[in-house]
């Protein structure tokens, strides 16, 4: 949907030897006059190189090392609140270049309930010579807080789709303002919330981006988070049905011991942990209790979270978690078990939803909720407003443009099965050939949610330092998809020895395989190397 963009009191006086060439043809400040509809400029200020600090966030990751912005080149800051409600209060900002500008603009998404404004993202956008916009959504909260949501339903709107595409709208105005042309092609990176919004925003609004990068998606939002609720339900309403962090590391041994050199290569990494018919009954306590196995309540628990949601009927409400990986920062005792009954992000994200965007109770109880009337009343409710599951992405498709779906195997936050069904639906919704013409799935072995996790896990989605090249940065290979029309193949994926330090080298390398294909292992030669692997036909 096209807008009307009234540009008042802004004099542009573009040279034709700055055309082209990145670099701005106005004065920052003037676009403090940039006028758009129901967009509110509050501020449009110069940086000098290395003078930026990030605001404070409750979130430390969204500001990264201070250190960072010490490094970057001068760029144009502009704050705007944008208000399509009475009660939207939508924060945006907008950071540009001042010269060397690829002609690109990039859109920067949000975890969790957003809340928060990446900047650590923005940064790297711009040190990479994007025009790049990023936004809270309407609300300020760290990513787990959906307390802002209670009695606001045009702040939910605002949160499900409407902030990013007015981020987006206005980003792209004060892009053109700057520069004096349009971005000649627009991309949208994110992952988890971010991927919902990246797939929101191609089924609802086509036009916005070029090209869409959408990691572990959780786009079918009312189920996922009745998943949360039902694993909530299943792992402590009754005590002994409770699986405490310190069995972790006997599961994840009892998994691998199964299942890891069904692949061909032993290496604590299911190739696609789908084929592992790991029995939760083997871990059977053969005496007393203890870490190293289950009792029957804790077997059953771990049975039904890996086999998954369905309803009294006994239709699927959601797909189960996927054995493997359950160890780590990012595995399931930060989101599944935590540190005791009741403390995994699973229960926040499961409360925070139902009380205060479904039954609008600050003081609701997920422990007396019953999951079919939980189920008919989140999509009765909110499906239309935060789900983005349409498979008919003919309105991206016919203007040209390209969407790549990543999901890691192991993901504890997000089941891939999700990425795998709609991929699929896309298939089924407009057949084999259109979909291999703009759409992409790569399934990564070993990944956790959006990363870590024993797998390869670095590839160029957001926030990820790898070569610059088509080969290993999934944003380079859309970019060339895009603007050259050559599609992506096997992708280099990089575990690095410490995510922390990278200069301490790299543990190895794997082909990410476009789905269905999978890395097969060729039999001889270093398994450290992508080189030792090809891509082979997968389980559809």
């Amino acid at each position: 949907m096209k807008r009307a963009l009234a540009i008042v009191g802004l004099a542009v006086a573009v040279s034709a030897a700055a055309l082209g060439q990145g670099v701005a043809t106005v004065k920052c400040e003037q676009l403090a006059k940039l006028a758009l509809p129901k967009v509110q400029i509050t501020s449009a200020e110069s940086v000098s190189a290395g003078a930026f600090t990030p605001p404070k966030t409750e979130s430390p990751w969204l500001r990264g090392n201070p250190g960072f912005y010490k490094k970057l080149a001068a760029f144009c800051r502009v704050t705007a609140v944008g208000r399509p409600s009475r009660d939207s209060d939508i924060k945006i900002e907008v950071w540009m270049p001042v010269s060397g500008w690829n002609g690109r603009f990039q859109g920067q998404g949000n975890g969790g309930f957003a809340g928060e404004i990446d900047y650590h993202l923005m940064g790297i956008a711009v040190k990479d010579g994007y025009a790049t916009a990023g936004t809270d959504t309407g609300h300020a909260a760290t990513g787990t807080d959906a307390r802002w949501a209670l009695g606001h339903p045009e702040k939910i709107i605002d949160f499900g789709y409407r902030a990013i595409h007015e981020m987006t709208q206005m980003g792209k105005a004060a892009t053109q303002a700057f520069y004096g042309e349009h971005p000649r092609h627009s991309y949208f990176a994110s992952c988890s919330n971010g991927g919902r919004q990246a797939l929101m925003e191609a089924q609802r609004f086509p036009a916005d981006y070029d090209g869409i990068m959408a990691g572990a998606p959780a786009n079918f939002w009312t189920h996922l988070l009745a998943s949360a609720l039902w694993g909530a339900q299943v792992t402590t309403l009754k005590p002994a049905s409770y699986i405490p962090a310190s069995k972790l590391p006997a599961i994840a041994a009892a998994v691998n011991a199964a299942c890891d050199a069904r692949d061909g290569v032993a290496d604590g990494i299911l190739n696609d942990p789908r084929q592992c018919r790991f029995d939760p009954a083997s871990l059977l306590c053969r005496g007393s209790d203890s870490d190293k196995c289950l009792t029957a309540a804790q077997a059953n628990t771990l049975k039904r979270l890996y086999t998954g949601v369905h309803d009294s009927r006994g239709r699927e409400v959601y797909a189960g978690l996927l054995p493997g990986a359950e160890l780590g920062d990012g595995g399931w005792k930060t989101w599944i078990t935590g540190d005791g009954p009741g403390k995994s992000l699973m229960f926040e994200f499961g409360n925070g939803f139902f009380s205060n965007m479904v039954y609008d109770q600050a003081r609701w109880n997920y422990k007396t909720a019953n999951l079919d009337e939980a189920v008919k009343a989140a999509d009765s409710k909110t499906a239309r407003i935060l789900n983005a599951t349409d498979p008919n992405l003919k309105g991206f498709q016919a203007r040209g443009g390209k969407l790549i779906l990543y999901h890691g195997w192991n993901d504890p936050a997000i089941s891939a099965l999700n990425s795998v069904a709609y991929y699929r639906q896309v298939v089924g919704a407009l057949g084999r050939q259109t979909t291999d013409s703009f759409v992409r799935l790569y399934m990564v072995p070993g990944m956790q949610h959006c990363f870590e996790g024993p797998g390869a896990d670095s590839f160029g989605e957001p926030g990820t330092n790898v070569p610059k090249d088509p080969e290993h940065d999934l944003q380079v290979a859309l970019e060339q998809w895009v603007e050259q029309g050559k599609a992506p193949g096997a992708i280099i994926a990089t575990k690095y020895i410490n995510d922390e330090d990278r200069t301490k080298g790299i543990k190895m390398t794997r082909p990410l395989c476009p789905y269905p294909q999978a890395a097969k292992y060729e039999g001889k030669g270093d398994r450290n190397q992508a080189g030792s692997f090809e891509c082979a036909a997968g389980v559809n």
